[in-house]
């Protein structure tokens, strides 16, 4: 009995290491690589780059096509339960905008996703995105502002524009204008990367 409970103390703080090491990406289609080889996916791209960073966490790609705000309120918890994140990645609000909902309850839901990873000291990455200008001036920014609002407000990193350089060209994107192909893959990475990055190294063990 002595013997086993010193090989559970021992084993502890590899456990730790472990919980400590994963970078939870809760997103949409976006970010569950619609229309691609799971190869082919920025979140796999990623997973490569922090290999090669010789960085030790473990990406859980944990996105759902279609998912909105709040579709991601209703996962989360039990995602921070299993996995205790030291990076949580959120990467939604594109659906909620695509059904023209209000940009209040947006908000709201992405503050209370923050909060909720906060709750288990993970550290927390927004990403938001534009919408098409079918959508007409004024709800288009304001959806936008969302984000910026919500990051400034939590004290979160933030990436505005999960799409940026990308969705403007349209030879990267798949025929139905919304989801980006392979070859934009890349540069969505190197669009999150850099804000990414800093979180990713202070939760290394050596934060260097």
């Amino acid at each position: 009995m002595i013997r086993r409970l010193l090989m559970i103390v021992l084993l502890l703080p590899a456990v730790v290491l472990a919980q400590a090491s994963v970078v939870l990406l809760l997103g949409d289609s976006l970010s569950a690589g619609y229309g691609l080889d799971r190869e082919d996916g920025w979140v796999w791209l990623l997973d490569q780059r922090l290999r090669q960073a010789g960085l030790p966490h473990q990406v859980v790609n944990a996105s759902v096509s279609g998912d909105t705000t709040a579709g991601g309120l209703t996962r989360l918890t039990s995602l921070l339960e299993r996995h205790r994140p030291a990076v949580t990645v959120i990467e939604l609000g594109a659906n909620d905008g695509l059904r023209g909902l209000d940009v209040q309850l947006i908000r709201d839901n992405l503050s209370a996703l923050i909060l909720q990873a906060r709750a288990v000291d993970s550290r927390i990455l927004l990403v938001g995105v534009r919408l098409p200008p079918n959508y007409g001036a004024a709800y288009t920014n304001e959806f936008q502002g969302v984000f910026q609002t919500v990051g400034e407000t939590e004290g979160v990193a933030l990436v505005p524009d999960l799409l940026q350089n990308v969705a403007e060209h349209w030879d990267l994107m798949q025929p139905d204008g919304i989801h980006p192909t392979d070859e934009a893959q890349g540069r969505i990475l190197e669009n999150v990367w850099p804000a990414l990055e800093p979180l990713v190294r202070a939760t290394s063990g050596s934060g260097s």
